[in-house]
């Protein structure tokens, strides 16, 4: 007896079941708009959210995220109330611009004269830092859910239209500064004011600000702050490591499966890497080019300025606990979690000048 017709039959009915699963997959997939506080062109900052875009939308058939650049949707400052309420879906940001809404939010994105890269990567993800990071969202009532999503190294402490030679110099300055460090600068005699990136060289230009700091040197670069402010200052004692945050308005989070939680979640854990090591590989030939070719002068701070920051950042963090105790819990349960670090990061790693090729 002839089979053909009913094998081609039969081939029909299950490419068309394959053809009805993917399309219902498809119709089944979560979109996300995702607005970011960093626009797309600004190297290692901008490109972080950008890549997390592509890295999500290449392993997932769960969800798929779209990017938006900084005004697009909401501006930069207004992502964090955008998220909460369901105007975006999701925001790549840092909790740094949440400083005046939170005393803790600082503590999550750049600790002055805190930790670096590894040992706040260890305090997040396998001591404390990530609950405390949800509660302080929790317990002021926004409606996210925050995924740790980025992380570099120090950032620059700041480009100066003249030299800095002593703390006397900083007294009246206008500076746009970030996060906690902005605290210090106030208590050493700076008036500082929070800008996003792009507002920052036209403060600059018609001299609303004397000063600035943002990022580090290949991302102050791209904005072109050398051609105002010569003096670029090092080391970055108020952003030793900075991390970035994925927020997630809650309902939308929670209305996911597992997997696509879990899809997510890797996604931000892979961008982390990426993110460090971008920062980590692209910012000396910065430097180079913008001593070279722009004229910038590199400055460090000396030791007896850098342990006046660091006084004054004690005095800061002192305050900040004895008027908020969720900021009090989450400072002590960090400076414990240094100390305890502290025998493992004192002994295990190289010291200078045996680490460093520049003294070999």
């Amino acid at each position: 007896m002839y089979q053909g017709g009913d094998i081609m039959k039969k081939s029909f009915t299950v490419a068309a079941a394959a053809t009805f699963a993917l399309s219902g997959a498809a119709s089944a997939q979560e979109f996300f708009e995702m607005t970011s506080g960093y626009a797309e062109n600004l190297p290692i900052l901008g490109t972080a959210s950008v890549a997390f875009v592509d890295k999500i939308n290449s392993i997932s058939t769960e969800v798929e995220f779209e990017h938006f650049n900084p005004g697009e949707l909401v501006p930069a400052l207004e992502m964090l109330d955008a998220t909460s309420n369901g105007s975006v879906d999701a925001a790549y940001s840092t909790s740094g611009y949440w400083q005046g809404k939170m005393n803790a939010a600082g503590l999550f994105a750049a600790v002055p004269f805190g930790p670096e890269p590894g040992e706040m990567l260890a305090w997040m993800l396998y001591d404390d830092g990530m609950t405390y990071f949800q509660q302080m969202y929790d317990d002021n009532g926004y409606n996210v859910k925050v995924i740790l999503c980025g992380m570099y190294a120090p950032e620059t402490s700041g480009w100066f239209k003249e030299e800095i030679t002593s703390l006397d110099d900083l007294q009246g300055l206008n500076m746009r500064f970030f996060g906690l460090g902005a605290e210090v600068m106030q208590k050493i005699g700076v008036s500082t004011s929070l800008l996003a990136g792009g507002d920052i060289f036209p403060a600059l230009e018609r001299g609303a600000i004397d000063a600035t700091e943002f990022s580090m040197p290949l991302v102050d670069a791209n904005l072109g702050f050398y051609n105002i402010a010569k003096y670029n200052y090092f080391p970055g004692w108020h952003q030793p490591s900075t991390m970035f945050e994925l927020l997630i308005n809650k309902d939308r989070w929670e209305d996911l499966d597992e997997r696509a939680q879990n899809q997510i979640e890797i996604a931000c854990m892979a961008n982390l890497a990426d993110n460090f090591a971008e920062g980590e590989a692209k910012n000396f030939p910065a430097m180079n080019e913008n001593v070279e070719e722009h004229g910038v002068e590199i400055k460090n701070w000396s030791e007896e300025q850098l342990q006046a920051f660091e006084t004054a950042w004690l005095e800061v963090a002192e305050e900040l606990a004895a008027e908020d105790p969720f900021f009090k819990e989450v400072w002590d349960d960090l400076q414990e979690f240094r100390e305890g670090y502290a025998i493992w990061g004192d002994n295990i790693y190289l010291p200078r000048p045996y680490n460093s090729v520049a003294d070999q």
